[in-house]
């Protein structure tokens, strides 16, 4: 696991930076606000678990900076990443997706 990022860069909200997105995202374990956990690891592998029933997949970080993401055999999806920031830490980050707008806050465990 990483060290969560601070500073100036660190606000609630704001999009993290494409320097801070593996940092952000292997700091430690997402909760979602269904239950649902996601953990992501620095080699490029995530596990989501929902209901107890585990998948896997890949993710990256795009020259952009927004976040990609692969479930096999054929999902693939884009989000942008912003900071959860309260009383001035990072609590976790929100995905949004780029084709829907659909919007998952997921905050560390």
């Amino acid at each position: 696991m990483d060290r969560i990022p601070a500073g100036g860069n660190v606000v609630d909200g704001r999009p993290v930076d494409a320097a801070d997105m593996m940092a952000a995202l292997t700091a430690a374990e997402f909760v979602f606000d269904d239950g649902a956990t996601q953990s992501f690891t620095a080699d490029g592998r995530t596990t989501y678990v929902d209901a107890g029933v585990p998948s896997t997949g890949e993710w990256s970080v795009t020259g952009d900076g927004t976040f990609a993401s692969f479930w096999p055999p054929t999902y693939r999806a884009t989000y942008t990443v912003q900071w959860i920031v309260e009383d001035g830490l990072p609590v976790g980050v929100s995905f949004t997706d780029a084709r829907s707008g659909a919007r998952f806050n997921g905050r560390y465990r």
